[in-house]
């Protein structure tokens, strides 16, 4: 088994954004020269995850504004006694840390409209993404 590990540093502007990463990603897998295997793409934040999805501006604003209404911002929660970040936790755990896509032939296997994003949700922030290739 080979494995090919490295960081993508992101920098997010906003509170909550997306950031497509999929050219971040597609470099890092020409890079390590594997071409068949399992790309890892994972978020070593609480508070941040990752989304596979179409990247097209106004699914993205419905993506963030429904996360919004479904986990307001100073809602009560307990944990915002401590930092007031609780609605950026709960976001992060409805979506999840880790997207785990195939490689073929040295390509991601993604389906014609799908991306991979980086999801902020207490940002701005300067963030770190694992990106492995397992083959």
């Amino acid at each position: 088994m080979t494995i090919f590990s490295q960081e993508v540093r992101i920098k997010t502007k906003d509170h909550i954004e997306l950031v497509n990463i999929t050219s971040k990603v597609n470099e890092i897998v020409k890079k390590s020269g594997i071409s068949d295997g399992s790309v890892l793409i994972y978020s070593p934040h609480t508070t941040s995850a990752i989304i596979i999805n179409e990247p097209e501006y106004r699914l993205e604003d419905d993506i963030v504004t429904t996360l919004k209404k479904l986990v307001p911002k100073g809602a009560g929660y307990k944990h915002d006694r401590i930092d007031n970040n609780a609605h950026s936790h709960i976001q992060a755990s409805l979506i999840g840390a880790s997207e785990t896509i195939p490689l073929i032939k040295g390509n991601l296997y993604l389906g014609s409209w799908q991306a991979i994003f980086f999801a902020e949700f207490d940002g701005p922030r300067t963030r770190t993404v694992l990106v492995q290739i397992l083959s």
